[in-house]
């Protein structure tokens, strides 16, 4: 009898990918077992064999999802000054939630926000990854506060809540339609307001003679 197993030939990097589109597109409930298989070009034995299950998947994916769509928050966490990195946060967000080539949106946010309670799970899963990444952000900006890059008074717990509001309701909005440029110009509108909260300079301005 042969055996069940991957297809000849079969990627696995490939059939990830695919398996972000899908749970992208119709959230953690709306993708069947079925859909992913087919989209993966594997079966439903060779699925479970090679990943476990859906939930299993699911977190693999959102994996993959924050290692290759949100390459960004790496670069911005990276930038020399807590301005730069919220300015490169809320920037390049309103460029990845509006890729002509992913869909429109937030894996993290469409994946599945609203679950029923067999699946809250899902929704714990998601939104413990969403407060571990406002987590790191005040973490950064509370260094940003120690090395006198922030004013002492300034709060990196909310200024990290706020940024990481509109970067979520961008995701949304983009989920929506809203165009890129609209969301850009949301996001200059936000930084300027982090930057009045905080007291964050622009580079423009830090080097200004006090």
């Amino acid at each position: 009898m042969p055996q069940r197993g991957r297809p000849r030939g079969f990627d696995a990097d490939e059939a990830l990918e695919r398996a972000v589109e899908v749970f992208w597109r119709q959230g953690y409930e709306g993708a069947s077992v079925n859909d992913l298989a087919a989209a993966m070009g594997i079966n439903k034995p060779s699925l479970y064999a090679a990943y476990g299950g859906k939930e299993e998947l699911f977190r693999k994916a959102v994996a993959r999802y924050a290692e290759r769509d949100m390459g960004y928050a790496r670069d911005a966490f990276a930038q020399p000054t807590a301005y730069g990195v919220v300015a490169t946060l809320l920037r390049e967000s309103a460029i990845a939630v509006t890729r002509t080539d992913r869909p429109a949106g937030c894996l993290s946010i469409q994946g599945g926000t609203s679950c029923s309670t067999e699946n809250a799970p899902i929704a714990e899963f998601l939104a413990a990854s969403r407060l571990g990444g406002e987590g790191a952000l005040a973490d950064r900006l509370a260094r940003a506060v120690a090395d006198g890059d922030l004013p002492a008074q300034a709060d990196p717990v909310a200024l990290a809540r706020f940024v990481m509001i509109v970067t979520e309701g961008q995701a949304v909005h983009a989920s929506a339609g809203v165009s890129r440029e609209d969301l850009r110009q949301a996001a200059e509108i936000a930084l300027a307001g982090f930057a009045a909260a905080s007291g964050a300079r622009p580079p423009e301005q830090a080097t200004e003679p006090v």
